[in-house]
């Protein structure tokens, strides 16, 4: 009987907020405007005695929630402090509070967290706002509107002597435990890391309910933790056998019939260059001279679109995927190993079939002539970066020669692009030596050097060109729909905060226009080279520009300061390329451009499939470097600041690169408060401050691999 007088209690709550809901929509129509009940009621078109009942009870409740105002007895007006309904995608923080972004405002609207109602993560959400001590925008969350996902990652813990339990889950930004009820268990046990489904979510109910779908192993463990990495963010490690037959029926043999279709470029020197663990080399370059003294320079792509066709299993594996994921200790690839890594692969001293950019340079990297279209090619070596760049360096070996002339004419473009606006980012980024269990056993860093770049400034000429190509006649736009590489101009208060930041370094920013702040932006990145406030002044102007994305809108790219540019170069592991190689063949086909809805959609797809990958990827390394860093605890390192929030900061070990927190309450000197402008935290009493890129003495006293954190603390 209690139970059923509780079930009765929620519906009724349920109704109350359903109809308190439309109340507020309706009155928000004019929300100057007083109502009584009785109009109220016929505006939601809740007319019947029992209705209006209802209606009198809501706004009871909305009045209640300071939501709503009686100005007199029965007569009701919106509360002039709030401010309407808006819809927007909510975002968790580490405390709980969250932040809605709504299209076309310019900041976040903060919901505490007694009033994110049952919203997760990335879910699209209804919420109501208001002024919060007359000047703060905040809101709460009327419904979820839209789920972005059901399925979690997280530990699953046995209630003692109970049949049911909880699965606590992963990312602090899930802020809730789910309910697994008994028979729901899908063979796991207490302790076991699983994914677990969202089922239901009933009103009033604390936790959602659900079901363990799948069993990834045991926490701390290595395969367990990297797929629980990859299910975290949806991301597939295995291909479904369909796909696997799909791609293992792929014609192999380069035919005469399909030769014949093509520009044989087979007996023009060709050769790669990539990583030394690289397995799928999706790009060649060929080069001879000329006659006339010129160069003929040859961008070879892989031809997946020869292989990957429109309409089939395999092609819409690929684009769910959208692309490769490269983790830690492995490769998640967008298209089957048969594919990825043999037929599609230029690999040394095999013909394959390529979509091809093929310039003619003088001897100052200016393109005399350019051709696009589908080749054959047998690439005749297989390099290295340190290869190539040992023929850099020592100007010797074979096709030293070679290498060098194309190194010359990269480093002419690579100039001619940072003088006319590009930004040199340059970061290195973190590796790990592996032992044959994929237990890290020392670190490094990649560093672009000559050879990279020369790689770099050849590929962009290509995806430059190809978009050009598509986009303009004799010099003009065309209505030509294309895929392109966006990149907007950086956020102009972002910048502000930035120059009045570094001035406090002595650095100087010119935000006059946009060819000085690229210019003021490289100068920037120049001057701190090798300087303590390197790293965080690098992330900082990092943080200060907009995230790249793809898109049908040309709007140009920032940050390499083209005005056309699309991603040609890397079909075997990216689908934007393969879009881009289809649509190329279409235009030089003759054909007419086609529908620009269909393929904006599919941009904004692989630009989230995108994001996902690229978060993974982040995590695997955090992962790897908690890892590494179990070793070390209780030793004590030099490090710098490398973030700052309210709850505390982060400090960055320059050597290894492992980034670890302490937390403002572990400081036991004083009572410490952030100050967002300058980056920094102060002590109220003492006056000790923590500022970003400072250098500190810190000691490791806890590394948590299930939630890919280190714990450091400050050493005197």
């Amino acid at each position: 009987m209690a139970k059923k007088r509780k079930y009765i209690s929620q519906k009724n709550d349920h109704k109350l907020r359903e109809i308190g809901r439309l109340i507020l929509r309706f009155m928000n129509e004019n929300s100057t405007k007083i109502y009584n009940y009785k109009q109220i009621s016929d505006g939601i078109d809740y007319k019947n005695p029992r209705q209006r009942e209802l209606v009198i009870q809501a706004l009871h409740k909305l009045q209640a929630d300071e939501r709503i105002k009686e100005t007199e007895k029965g007569k009701y007006i919106i509360n002039l402090n709030i401010k309407g309904t808006l819809t927007g995608t909510i975002d968790f923080n580490q405390s709980g509070n969250a932040y809605v972004n709504v299209e076309g405002l310019e900041d976040d609207v903060f919901i505490h967290s007694k009033n994110v109602k049952d919203a997760l993560q990335g879910d699209k959400v209804l919420i109501v706002t208001y002024t919060y001590k007359g000047k703060k925008l905040e809101g709460s969350v009327l419904e979820v509107l839209e789920r972005t996902r059901t399925e979690f990652v997280g530990t699953l813990q046995m209630v003692p002597h109970k049949d049911f339990g909880f699965v606590v889950c992963d990312k602090k930004t899930i802020n809730t435990d789910i309910f697994i009820p008994k028979g729901k268990f899908g063979g796991a046990e207490d302790g076991d890391k699983v994914i677990v489904k969202m089922t239901e979510w009933r009103p009033g109910d604390k936790n959602p309910e659900g079901e363990i779908i799948q069993v990834l192993g045991a926490p701390g463990e290595h395969e367990t933790e990297i797929h629980s990495i990859l299910a975290e963010y949806g991301l597939p490690y295995t291909f479904p056998e369909e796909v696997e037959r799909d791609a293992d029926k792929i014609d192999r043999t380069i035919n005469d019939a399909e030769v014949a279709k093509r520009w044989d470029m087979r007996d023009v020197l060709t050769f790669t260059i990539d990583p030394k663990d690289a397995k799928d080399f999706d790009d060649a370059l060929s080069m001879r001279k000329l006659d006339n003294g010129n160069w003929e320079i040859g961008v070879h792509i892989a031809d997946v679109s020869h292989y990957v066709v429109p309409g089939t299993i395999l092609d819409d594996e690929a684009y769910q995927r959208a692309t490769s994921v490269y983790l830690v200790d492995r490769v998640v690839p967008m298209l089957p190993e048969v594919l990825s890594n043999d037929v599609c692969s230029l690999r040394p001293h095999e013909n394959k079939f390529t979509f091809s950019a093929v310039f003619e340079l003088d001897d100052k990297a200016e393109i005399q002539k350019q051709w696009f279209g589908r080749t054959v090619i047998h690439s005749d070596r297989r390099f290295t970066y340190e290869e190539a760049q040992e023929r850099i360096e020592s100007k010797e070996g074979d096709l030293a020669e070679e290498i060098l002339v194309l190194d010359k004419l990269a480093k002419i473009m690579r100039q001619k692009r940072i003088k006319d606006g590009a930004i040199t980012f340059d970061r290195s980024e973190v590796r790990f030596n592996l032992d044959e269990n994929n237990q890290p056993i020392g670190v490094y860093f990649k560093i672009s050097k000559d050879s990279n770049h020369l790689i770099e400034e050849f590929m962009l000429l290509a995806n430059k060109k190809v978009s050009e190509f598509v986009s303009l006649k004799k010099g003009q736009p065309n209505s030509n729909t294309f895929i392109y590489r966006v990149h907007d101009d950086p956020d102009p208060a972002k910048l502000e905060s930035l120059r009045d930041f570094v001035s406090t370094f002595g650095y100087k920013m010119d935000l006059a226009n946009t060819k000085k702040v690229a210019e003021s932006l490289n100068k920037l990145l120049h001057d701190v080279k090798g300087k303590g406030e390197e790293n965080m002044i690098e992330t900082l102007a990092m943080r200060s520009m907009s995230k790249a994305v793809y898109s049908t809108e040309p709007i140009g790219h920032y940050g390499l300061g083209f005005d056309y540019y699309s991603h040609f170069t890397s079909p075997i592991r990216r689908y934007p390329d393969l879009l881009a190689h289809r649509l190329l063949q279409h235009y030089l086909d003759g054909g007419k451009s086609p529908d620009r809805n269909e393929l904006e959609e599919k941009a904004k797809h692989c630009s989230s499939m995108e994001r996902l990958a690229a978060d993974a990827e982040r995590d695997s390394i955090k992962y790897m470097q908690v890892k590494f860093m179990e070793k070390h605890l209780g030793e004590t390192f030099t490090g710098v600041i490398s973030g700052v929030a309210e709850f505390g900061f982060w400090v960055e070990i320059p050597e290894n690169g492992a980034e670890g927190l302490i937390k403002l309450r572990d400081l036991m000197d004083d009572s410490y408060s952030y100050d967002k402008s300058t980056h920094a935290v102060y002590g109220s009493r003492t006056g000790n401050r923590y500022q970003l890129g400072d250098q500190v003495q810190i000691k490791v006293v806890k590394a948590n691999l299930i939630q890919k954190q280190l714990d450091f603390k400050i050493v005197d």
